[in-house]
């Protein structure tokens, strides 16, 4: 036996059931007046519902609008097809196909399509775009462009960029992360801003920051009033050493570079010429180093770096090193170096096959015509420290 619905039916049904939710809410309230002063609100917007004009002087433990309420607290659960807009407190979950407004504290979860705002929060706030806190936070903060809050307790993730004025936590953001000061790590897509941090900053391209007490990580550069340990291929510290070097290797290879960081870490670019080939000539190096033993005029650094050989034309040619270099400074500003370079080279070229013959081990490519070996070779050069 089939049940056909029709539209006419379903209408009907749908009268009772909001005929029945009103009906309970006025008897919810009208035993209120006796037991407590808590309210039921149903309705469709501000004043058409069973608090009526009252409503925004009603503290609600259950609230439905269809389309948008208004209350003075909230207790429980809270329901708006379009905004929530409650001018105290609201504990419990708020629930908005649009935005959420909570004119103090907010204590429990929030979910708004678009926004929500509010003055301080003690749980967690999703939001579709931003979520704004005129004061602090406890608890996370999560949405698809934009966090802001004073002081942060907790965790922000934004799609964009998140902001806050003291952070102990973490900052996740596509984009931007800024806080003046941070506990905690700040993680972006793109850049983060800092004044002190206890802790690390991560970005893909640049972190800036004053005093930095742990690890800043840069796909490109850092910057810093005092920072130990940099780790990016450009690092102004303000405190820390920079120079220019000049070296040549066992290929004949020679590289002008400049070396940037703080007192443990520091990063590396350069570029140079080949005087062994004849085709791929044009070189140009990127790494990292690190200050391992510091005792007066002489100390000892280890780097990691990538050296490729172009021609800009056709084949490759990539040597990855790493490099122990004991280390002189006759003057404050010169620093004589060299030391053994332990080597992996891939490339496809004859030229570059032939930059050694003393491998220790060697590999045919039987997917290409690629060959890679390990050897050993040396460096030796001169930065000029400023």
């Amino acid at each position: 036996m089939k049940v056909q619905i029709t539209q006419s039916k379903l209408e009907r049904v749908l009268k009772i059931l909001i005929a029945l939710l009103v009906f309970m809410a006025f008897y919810l309230n009208s035993n209120a007046q006796v037991v407590i002063a808590d309210k039921v609100n149903i309705g469709l917007i501000y004043p058409i519902s069973t608090n009526g004009t009252h409503a925004a002087a009603d503290t609600n433990v259950f609230s439905f609008n269809l389309l948008a309420g208004v209350s003075a607290a909230e207790k429980g659960f809270t329901f708006a097809g379009f905004s929530n807009v409650v001018r105290h407190d609201a504990r419990g979950m708020q629930f908005a196909g649009f935005s959420n407004h909570v004119g103090k504290k907010a204590e429990g979860m929030m979910f708004a399509g678009f926004m929500n705002i509010y003055g301080e929060s003690k749980g967690l706030a999703f939001a579709g775009f931003a979520n704004i806190a005129r004061k602090n936070i406890e608890g996370a903060q999560f949405s698809g462009f934009l966090n802001r809050a004073a002081d942060v307790k907790g965790t922000q993730f934004g799609g964009f960029s998140n902001v806050a004025r003291n952070l102990t936590g973490t900052q996740v953001a596509g984009f931007n992360n800024v806080g003046r000061q941070v506990k905690g790590t700040q993680l972006a897509g793109f850049s983060n801003t800092a004044g002190d941090v206890q802790g690390s900053q991560v970005a893909g391209f640049i972190n800036v920051a004053k005093k930095v007490k742990g690890v800043q990580l840069a796909g490109f550069i850092n910057i810093a009033d005092s920072s130990d340990h940099p780790i990016g291929i450009i690092n102004i510290i303000k405190n820390g050493e920079k120079s220019i070097g000049f070296s040549v290797d066992e290929s004949q290879t020679g590289i002008a570079s400049f070396r940037s960081g703080g007192r443990v870490f520091y990063g590396i670019i350069g570029a140079g010429y080949n005087f062994k080939n004849e085709e791929e000539v044009y070189a140009f190096e990127l790494g990292f180093g690190a200050h391992m033993i510091h005792t007066g005029a002489f100390r000892i650094k280890a780097e990691l770096s990538v050296l490729t050989l172009e021609s800009f034309w056709s084949g490759e040619y990539f040597k990855n090193s790493f490099k122990l270099l004991p280390s002189v400074r006759p003057g404050k500003h010169i620093e004589i170096f060299g030391g053994p370079v332990f080597s992996y080279v891939n490339t496809n070229t004859t030229e570059g096959r032939g930059l050694t013959s003393k491998y220790i081990k060697t590999w045919e490519n039987r997917w290409g015509n690629n060959f890679e070996g390990i050897y050993v070779g040396y460096t030796a050069g001169v930065n000029i420290l400023f």
